[in-house]
């Protein structure tokens, strides 16, 4: 029973996705399948932005810097071997010369983007607060000119083509549900909760021996190689591999799905992956049109980030904890209303007048004696 009762949290965010996918891989079409798809690998990309955010409580700017450099490396290891002497020629002689198996160039390039966040980290986490927030942004954009600027190993600004397309709505699924698991077991773990503590007060966590700068560099490392597995994901569900993906606009969607659904809690990460993608989805078909009777209606473009900027906006205003508040799943009333006839502990009412009592005891019994 306790097993269960601790293990509900992420038994109720992993059956209902699983459902949710078996049904829409069942019944709707492969335009649908696409969308579901790029929703689940969003997914990995918030819930490793959340194994940092959320436990930290500082916000990071950077982490579509840790995608990046999985995506680019995947696609070095990957590419069509014929291409990359002529538009790579600048990668070392092992990679431009040699195609390497899905498997391992996959968890290279995890490894090479966790190593980037720890190494980083080395320097990001002595900082707090603001600080901390504004220097992982600066991250993206040292990354972002870097590998724009990098022509004969990145393609600068222009697009890598040729990668192997495997990654269908089965395998975003897999890895969003180990990315998940991953960030629950973490948050539950003895460094999680220590990172917690510090979240909600520095002051007390480091008089009672928490270090903030080893648990903050850990969960950074951790979420940096749980970014790196949706880059690789994004990569080999695209085909092609470009700077601009990685940047402002990705960073900021995916600020907004924690916002929404509430950065303090894994359940209100993957809520608000899932009504992101739905407005995103829907507003996308409304700008393309769509016939309502006799009449052919179409919004005008930039609709879906109006309506985005609206919803956050409405949510930090009347719910600042985002639509969860920064809870997880609980028990069912049935099971947690067993769970409540366990008897209580004792008042502090109760022991003061046990207290009492047994003084007024003592002190009879002296008197007995005198």
């Amino acid at each position: 029973m306790r097993l269960v009762r601790l293990m509900f949290p992420v038994i109720g965010l992993v059956v209902p996705l699983l459902i949710a996918v078996l049904l829409l891989a069942q019944f709707t079409s492969p335009s649908v399948h696409r969308v579901a798809t790029e929703a689940l690998i969003r997914l990995v990309f918030a819930v490793g932005l959340y194994i940092f955010v959320g436990n930290s409580g500082i916000v990071s700017f950077g982490h579509m810097a840790f995608c990046a450099i999985a995506a680019y490396a995947t696609a070095w290891q990957t590419c069509c071997q014929m291409l990359k002497p002529i538009t790579m020629s600048g990668l070392p002689a092992f990679l431009r010369d040699n195609t390497f198996p899905l498997l391992p160039a996959a968890l290279t390039s995890i490894g090479l983007a966790g190593g980037v966040a720890f190494l980083s980290g080395l320097v990001l986490m002595r900082l707090t607060g603001l600080g901390a927030s504004i220097s992982t942004l600066a991250l993206l954009f040292i990354l972002n000119v870097v590998y724009s600027n990098w022509d004969s190993v990145t393609m600068g600004t222009s697009t890598i083509v040729g990668l192997p397309v495997y990654v269908t709505i089965w395998v975003a699924l897999a890895c969003a549900l180990v990315a998940i698991v991953i960030a629950y077991l973490y948050q539950t773990s003895r460094w999680g909760l220590m990172l917690r503590a510090t979240r909600e007060d520095e002051i007390a966590a480091a008089a009672s021996g928490i270090s903030l700068y080893w648990t903050r560099l850990f969960a950074f490392t951790l979420s940096g190689f749980v970014a790196g597995l949706g880059g690789v994901l994004f990569a080999h569900f695209t085909g092609t591999v470009s700077i601009g993906t990685f940047f402002l606009n990705q960073t900021f969607l995916i600020v907004a799905m924690l916002v929404i659904g509430g950065m303090q809690s894994l359940a209100g990460t993957v809520l608000g992956v899932a009504v992101i993608s739905v407005v995103i989805d829907v507003f996308r078909r409304a700008e393309a049109g769509f016939q309502l009777g006799a009449m052919d209606i179409a919004f005008p473009p930039g609709s879906q980030e109006l309506i985005l900027a609206v919803i956050m906006l409405l949510i930090l205003v009347f719910r600042k904890g985002g639509i969860m508040g920064g809870r997880e799943l609980s028990l069912p009333w049935s099971m947690a209303n067993h769970a409540a006839e366990a008897p209580e502990a004792p008042s502090l009412k109760t022991a003061e007048e046990d207290g009492a009592a047994f003084v007024n005891d003592v002190e009879d019994t002296s008197s007995v004696r005198a």
